[in-house]
């Protein structure tokens, strides 16, 4: 079955003075490929409604070309498999922009697929935003000129999570816990790299990767972290593969701070708070308690749809596209592409870039702590009376990494 549900949103035509680009009015469709049904579907429904409500003229998003957008969500059931036949799909419906992140397996297939598509149909090509996918592979050795990642990778989220690490002389006995996938596999990969540089006293007490989206109860695996003496646990879980897991740990009443790349994700916070404020950490390019555009938009999100704003990529995302498409003067993919490349911009956490060697976002990143709600941090998670507060910032230089990408341009 393949879940569809559109949008057709005209954003507003805020342009320069005496600006008066050709495609002023034009509709840009975006596809949005990612798993609406099955374990993690919960996740992929709430991306698609973020970007629906973002490319809405009433949430005052920023959009310098005038141009209008329509986002239409295709169910990949989060496999790999499905988002290369849901590509195809789109590109016959003549889809000439995709968007995709939740599971970098996906995000490899569709990466490939596009630049393949791309060489063998000149004047039909396909850019891809990639939201939340972060296996570096993708603007490393894999490196693809359509493909631009929105969100930090894991050697920028984990450059910056262990140097915080580094400092919490608790810190000695890590168990690591990751989804059987690229993904949980280069957290564990780079954590590993990441410690033994700059707390060599530390261990690692555990290990395992769990199937993604497979696993209907955690308490074996929280048995094992018990045993192991482990005092902290390091995990790039997301959706249900955290969710179920924070509750195997409340029911065995086993508390450890937990440093996570998605504790914020729909819904893991409500059972975090179901064992009250503990110690949960979140590397992250966003936090809950953003104020200007990004607290006015997460503020009338939650109240209009009841639930969290939290992929705040697809903000910058959609300010990017739209800044490209002025800067081209024109819709066309290839020449969006080219204004893409090397692109800055203000994006909702300050100055963001879209680096030219590799297309990866270089951008700020937070350290944020789960806590009881506060005067100063106001945003009320899932309406638990808990919320993610900013403990730490990482400037964009001190969290940007080498890469190895060759680029590949088109001549």
């Amino acid at each position: 079955m393949r879940f569809a549900m559109k949008v057709v949103a005209a954003t507003a035509a805020v342009l320069c003075m005496g600006s008066a680009f050709a495609q002023k009015g034009e509709t840009v469709r975006i596809a949005m490929i990612e798993g609406l049904s099955g374990p993690m579907g919960n996740v992929g429904q709430n991306q698609l409604k973020n970007l629906q409500f973002l490319a809405d003229p009433a949430n005052g998003v920023k959009n310098p070309a005038g141009v209008k957008f329509e986002i239409v969500g295709l169910d990949s059931k989060g496999s790999p498999q499905e988002a290369l036949s849901t590509f195809k799909a789109a590109v016959d419906q003549g889809f000439r922009y995709i968007a995709q992140g939740n599971g970098s397996g996906a995000a490899l297939a569709l990466s490939d697929a596009v630049a393949k598509h791309n060489e063998r149909n000149p004047g039909k090509e396909v850019v891809y935003l990639n939201y939340s996918a972060v296996d570096p592979a993708l603007t490393n050795e894999k490196c693809n000129y359509w493909h631009f990642r929105l969100d930090a990778d894991t050697t920028q989220k984990m450059e910056a999570l262990t140097t915080f690490m580094k400092d919490q002389p608790k810190v000695k006995k890590v168990y690591l816990l990751n989804q059987n996938y690229s993904h949980g596999h280069q957290v564990a990969k780079y954590f590993k790299e990441g410690m033994a540089r700059k707390r060599p006293d530390s261990s690692i007490v555990g290990e395992d990767l769990v199937p993604l989206g497979q696993v209907k109860d955690f308490a074996p695996y929280v048995a094992k972290i018990k045993q192991s003496g482990a005092d902290a646990i390091v995990t790039g879980n997301w959706g249900q593969d955290l969710t179920l897991l924070v509750k195997a740990m409340n029911d065995s009443g086993l508390k450890l701070p937990m440093y996570t790349y998605y504790a914020a994700v729909s819904g893991t916070p409500t059972v975090l708070a179901a064992s009250g404020e503990g110690e949960v950490y979140q590397i992250s390019y966003a936090h809950s308690n953003h104020t200007g555009i990004m607290g006015k938009l997460s503020a009338d999100f939650q109240k209009k749809f009841g639930d969290d704003f939290y992929t705040f990529s697809l903000y910058n995302g959609l300010v990017m596209l739209s800044e490209g498409i002025a800067k081209a003067k024109s819709t066309d993919p290839v020449k969006v592409a080219a204004a893409l490349d090397g692109l800055k911009f203000q994006g909702f956490n300050g100055e963001s870039e879209m680096r030219k060697s590799d297309h990866q976002m270089q951008q700020g990143l937070y350290i944020s702590k789960w806590q009881k709600v506060d005067a100063k941090n106001a945003y009320n998670v899932e309406k638990t009376g808990y919320t993610f507060a900013p403990i730490k910032y990482i400037e964009s230089y001190a969290a940007s990494t080498p890469t190895s990408c060759q680029m590949k341009r088109p001549s």
